[in-house]
């Protein structure tokens, strides 16, 4: 081999060399963006209806519209806590801290599967509640008072029906107010930590006409619907 030719090759070498080192270096880079970009972005939200149906325990991260602001329901269900709903259902997210949360403000959630007295709930913290631009006023599902079961847990609802007995004072935790359209008596549990005073609403006795929107909860064995505001409780004129 002449000397021309060894330096033809030994430059072919380098070149190929070359060019292998320049296209490792850009697949190294495009690696490292994408594992960047994949460590940064949000995680993936599932629908609530579907979080609702995992084990507890299990990670989830949901995003839907707040229907009841942080540590409305403090002595309901002992902490700061709030509800979100989406298309697919509705959730209550525990906390221990209350955050400050507009009414249909739309957050993304991340936490836990959990329970508060068979309450369905994820188990979350401040830090891992995010706030987003959009805001959409949940509107109530009516329902009948029999229909307050495991199929309306979580969601917003109105009801109406006629008081069956006397409003039941259970403070320091709230009053039990109980309803009947017909279909089924259910229970009204109206949190202290509201603020709301049934025993101040004029007429609010057995046999009178009462409308009720409010979150439809649990406590163990009892479905309820908890109201959230003093206009959530509507007693119709005689």
């Amino acid at each position: 081999m002449t000397l021309l030719s060894l330096d033809l090759a030994v430059t072919q070498d380098w070149q190929k060399s070359r060019l292998f080192s320049w296209r490792f270096f850009s697949f190294a880079l495009t690696v490292f963006f994408l594992l960047s970009s994949c460590s940064s972005a949000p995680p993936d939200t599932i629908a609530i209806a579907t979080a609702r149906g995992l084990p507890p325990g299990a990670e989830v991260v949901v995003r839907g519209f707040v229907t009841v602001p942080s540590g409305l329901f403090a002595s309901f269900t002992g902490e700061q806590g709030f509800a979100l709903e989406d298309s697919t259902g509705g959730i209550y997210v525990s906390l221990e801290l209350a955050i400050n949360l507009q009414l249909g403000q739309e957050v993304r959630v991340t936490g836990q599967l959990a329970e508060i007295a068979k309450l369905r709930v994820i188990s979350s913290r401040s830090e891992s509640v995010k706030q987003l631009s959009r805001q959409a006023v949940v509107q109530p599902n009516d329902i009948t008072t029999g229909a307050v079961s495991a199929a309306t847990e979580g969601h917003l609802v109105r009801i109406h029906g006629t008081l069956t007995r006397s409003v039941g004072d259970d403070r320091p935790y709230g009053y039990k107010i109980f309803l009947d359209d017909g279909s089924g008596e259910t229970l009204v549990f109206v949190p202290v930590s509201t603020g709301i005073d049934p025993l101040a609403l004029p007429g609010l006795q057995a046999g009178q006409r009462l409308t009720v929107v409010g979150f439809s909860g649990r406590f163990n064995d009892t479905y309820e619907v908890v109201p959230r505001f003093s206009e959530d409780l509507a007693v119709a004129s005689p």
